[in-house]
């Protein structure tokens, strides 16, 4: 006979916490199932029915909670062992983890073993990881500086000009990317058990684009050349003013040197000069929705794929711009946006 009420209300919460979390195995689920029922004074026998198990199985489950704590309602008798942490070493695992960082579970499985003495098999350190809070992820990339206030400024005047601006006005964003000719290698779904590969390409050579991006009408003009300049610079802007007669052209680009180049700058003195660049914070791409569109192009064409050469390769960047953009933009308006937001060294931990 059991007695009831083995649990006390820590161990409760915990075990209760398993039964709500979805992703957990069914057979932890149950077995966390079984220990509550036990503990609410139900028998060996009654559960057992109801869990379609025999009631040796519950007993054998109740022992090994008794005798291993929490960690047990993880622990199976599978072939090779597996071992279980008791509620204090998890949580000075966990304090350890969150110093360390761990870049793989072979660090974790081995920290384990030599602190704890207990061999964990590459799933159950993933399945400790996981209940312990932690997840796989990348850092995120952050700026090397990055002034809160003049990002707020930016917005702040960037939507003064978007709600003020007339029907003569247009906004655009600007900016150049450099696609190299080189095979990607990207994350997908394949079928399991499939040798999937992509062929690599021998060349570097690089597809040098300056474009720029109304977020209205998704127009996307662009210029194609061999360096990327004031020349470059001059030549985009002049596009813009032909696509846009009789309007006033606001153009929003970051501070590259080329476009800060004299030649711009005289070419900005004409007279009827209807262009007003507007530049950003230094160190905030991510207030240039046309580094968005990038993204997108990647995927479409760089990401898993393959070109024999390397004007294979220009074709598809030129194609992307040329008629996909204009022909799908619909589908691109909810990633390349203006929804802007500041970025703050102070809302993440840092790396150093």
């Amino acid at each position: 006979m059991i007695n009831s009420k083995f649990l006390n209300d820590e161990e409760r919460a915990r075990l209760e916490g398993v039964l709500r979390r979805h992703r957990e195995e069914y057979g932890i689920a149950r077995r966390a199932n079984a220990l509550l029922l036990l503990d609410d004074g139900k028998s060996c026998e009654d559960i057992a029915t109801f869990l379609y198990l025999d009631d040796d199985t519950i007993r054998g489950w109740h022992k090994q909670y008794t005798s291993g704590g929490f960690g047990a309602v993880f622990s199976f008798d599978w072939k090779g062992g597996t071992g279980f942490l008791t509620q204090a070493q998890e949580s000075e695992l966990s304090t350890y983890l969150s110093t360390h960082l761990p870049r793989d579970t072979h660090e974790v499985r081995d920290h384990i073993r030599r602190t704890y003495g207990q061999y964990f098999s590459k799933s159950g350190a993933i399945k400790l990881m996981h209940r312990l809070g932690f997840e796989y992820k990348r850092p995120k990339g952050l700026p090397a500086e990055a002034d809160e206030d003049a990002q707020r400024a930016f917005i702040e005047a960037y939507e003064t000009l978007q709600h003020n601006k007339s029907d003569d006005e247009v906004i655009y964003f600007a900016d150049a990317v450099h696609p190299e000719y080189q095979s990607k290698p990207s994350h997908g779904w394949f079928r399991k058990g499939d040798k999937v590969a992509l062929k690599r390409t021998s060349g570097r050579k690089r597809v040098n684009i300056h474009g720029a991006l109304n977020l209205e009408t998704f127009d996307c003009p662009f210029v194609e050349s061999l360096t990327v300049n004031g020349e470059s610079t001059i030549h985009l802007l002049e596009k813009l003013e032909a696509r846009n007669p009789g309007k006033h052209i606001h153009v929003i680009l970051d501070n590259a040197p080329y476009h800060h180049a004299r030649m711009v700058r005289d070419w900005l003195k004409r007279k009827k000069n209807r262009i007003n660049l507007i530049f950003m914070p230094p160190y905030a791409p991510h207030l240039n929705p046309i580094e968005r569109l990038w993204g997108v192009m990647h995927k479409y064409v760089t990401h898993n794929r393959f070109y024999a050469s390397a004007n294979q390769f220009a074709e598809a960047i030129l194609n992307f711009l040329k008629n996909t953009v204009p022909k799908h933009w619909r589908d691109f308006r909810d990633t390349v946006t203006d929804n802007f937001r500041i970025i703050s060294h102070q809302n993440f931990r840092v790396l150093g």
